[in-house]
């Protein structure tokens, strides 16, 4: 019985981590969509040059 729950919380475990991996890679995606975004669609500076997006 206990191999059996072992096996099982493993499974639930890597499942769980699985999952959080997915989520992780889409958001990491998304970031990275809106970072190059950024570079195309940016503000006019003080100067009127093309100014930062960001503000650090």
């Amino acid at each position: 019985m206990v191999p059996l729950l072992l096996v099982l919380i493993l499974a639930a475990l890597l499942f769980g981590a699985g999952f959080a991996l997915e989520a992780l890679w889409w958001i990491a995606a998304i970031v990275l969509v809106v970072w190059l975004l950024g570079f195309v669609i940016r503000p006019a500076g003080p100067g009127g040059g093309r100014g930062r997006w960001y503000r650090w």
